[in-house]
């Protein structure tokens, strides 16, 4: 199974892409555990996790060509 992650904000400067696949990634929670592995400095960082472009609060079971997004609080005006 894989997962397209979309990365915003300060999230792109952390990873270096505004985007990237996970394969084998059965939740929300597994994609956190997985990047901020990969990426520790994501740990530093307040983010909200969407999937298929609804927040999620608390984790969610992924199916395969889900996408997942990772963003970082907005301001504006």
């Amino acid at each position: 199974m894989k997962v397209e992650i979309l990365l915003f904000g300060r999230l792109t400067e952390i990873f270096g892409v505004t985007h990237l696949l996970l394969a084998d990634v059965a939740d929300t929670d597994a994609v956190r555990n997985r990047l901020e592995e990969q990426f520790p400095a994501l740990k530093q960082v307040k983010y909200q996790v969407a999937a298929d472009q609804l927040i999620i609060h608390g984790n969610k079971q992924l199916t395969d060509g889900m996408t997942v997004a990772l963003m970082p609080p907005f301001s504006g005006g």
